[in-house]
């Protein structure tokens, strides 16, 4: 064989290694891609659940698979089997599509109770979390971390403030019946990390939530994990245990009952905010990518309601609150895709707006502990008494100086008038020569 073609098949095989190897590293980065980073699994929050919490997370297709989709209170016909992978056709008969119980929740069927995590904090045969990633630049990611329970348990008046309690006129609900519960339960965490290293905190806690910075004093941690108390009942999310105050006049308990680690028991996605779109990813504890048995993403895009819609007040099973307009059962929540994934800071963009009652109840129960508890009231009243007899008084005084200030302009025009003028005029008058 000529020197010549030893060259050329040297070179072709040298430019072969060289594809294969570029081929192997863009396989490598795709897998790379479609993993979830292990500085998100170092950090991912630990949850406690409430010891007397009856409420665990709930499996996302048994949930699905104890509803039905409603339309105008009666149900969707000609479905095919919902589940994680078509749940979104429900969004051509509208965007609010409730998915109603097919139990009555009165009767606390099983499904509802969830399923308790091991002694290790691992939920067995039950998916109940799902991890959202969302890159808002090449150094910055938001990890999103939600939890899903069936049922929503709402406070009782045990959890209302003094003395908002006594404005509870409802005999049941003074008997200890719960108030604001509702079918399907979504909550969260986000930690936003910085060149992979975490650097603050949200907690989602009933329509609001609240922010810490990572090193602050108020979110403890595990090995670098953050502790999470989820509160009972309503599963709100808080950095400490205790009591926990909410909407100015509620109470939320929390305590160390039950550890949860959400990472062994979830789906996990990578959210590109250009698009609005998911992609499955690998979960970070197993050792080498594989496809999903199955897509999953469907369920993200749903975007009608994990519950059902908020009885009428006709339900014999409904109860209202007067004066506060509370119901006993509320409409189910919203998903994923609905908890303002992307965001400027830690805490949403968009924040609830608060109604003129909600705001009189906060400036009264910021003055009632100093001005209107036990006897300070009959002084606040005395005191608001005496001011506005002090402005009564003013008044009156400031109504009668104007009308003096007027009558002495009066008078002092009067006095001006020149007298010496008119005798001047009358002399003359009587002097005149035409008698």
């Amino acid at each position: 064989m000529m020197a010549g073609e030893w060259s050329a098949q040297a070179f072709l095989m040298l430019r072969l290694v060289v594809l294969l190897g570029f081929f192997a590293l863009c396989v490598r980065a795709d897998e790379a891609d479609l993993t979830v980073p292990d500085y998100v699994a170092r950090h991912a929050p630990l949850v406690w659940l409430h010891s007397d919490d009856p409420y665990m997370p709930s499996d996302l297709l048994t949930h699905i698979q104890h509803t039905t989709p409603m339309l105008e209170g009666k149900p969707i016909e000609n479905l095919p089997e919902l589940t994680l992978d078509n749940l979104e056709i429900l969004n051509q008969y509208g965007p609010h599509v409730p998915l109603t119980a097919n139990d009555d929740p009165t009767t606390y069927p099983a499904w509802m109770f969830g399923e308790a995590p091991d002694a290790a904090g691992m939920i067995h045969n039950a998916t109940p979390s799902c991890v959202i990633l969302v890159e808002r630049s090449p150094i910055d990611l938001d990890a999103f971390f939600f939890y899903f329970y069936s049922y929503n348990e709402g406070p009782n008046v045990t959890q209302v403030l003094e003395p908002l309690n006594h404005f509870v006129n409802n005999e049941k609900v003074e008997s200890g019946m719960h108030f604001g519960d509702h079918i399907g339960d979504w909550e969260h965490n986000m930690v936003r990390f910085r060149d992979g290293k975490p650097v603050g905190i949200f907690y989602s806690q009933h329509v609001d939530g609240m922010a810490y910075d990572w090193d602050d004093e108020t979110v403890s941690k595990t090995d670098g994990r953050p502790i999470v108390y989820s509160a009972r009942g309503s599963h709100a999310n808080y950095p400490t245990a205790g009591d926990q105050l909410h909407n100015i006049a509620l109470i939320d308990y929390c305590d160390e009952g039950q550890k949860w680690d959400p990472l062994l028991s979830a789906y996990f996605y990578r959210f590109d905010p250009a698009t609005s779109k998911i992609t499955p990813l690998t979960p970070p504890n197993q050792s080498s990518p594989s496809p999903p048995s199955a897509n999953l993403t469907s369920f993200f895009y749903f975007t009608g309601r994990w519950g059902d819609k908020r009885w009428p007040d006709s339900d014999p099973r409904q109860e209202v609150i007067p004066f506060f307009g509370l119901r006993r059962f509320q409409t189910g929540p919203t998903g994923p895709r609905a908890k303002h994934l992307v965001r400027k800071g830690l805490m949403p963009d968009e924040r609830r707006k608060i109604s003129w009652k909600e705001w009189g109840v906060t400036i009264y129960m910021n003055f009632y502990p100093c001005c209107f508890k036990g006897w300070r009231a009959w002084i606040s009243l005395g005191v608001v008494v005496s001011v506005f007899l002090v402005i009564g008084l003013g008044i009156k005084i400031g109504i009668q100086r104007y009308r003096l200030r007027g009558y002495r302009k009066v008078q002092g025009g009067y006095d001006n008038i020149p007298l010496d003028e008119w005798h001047t005029e009358e002399n003359e008058l009587f002097s005149s020569s035409e008698d």
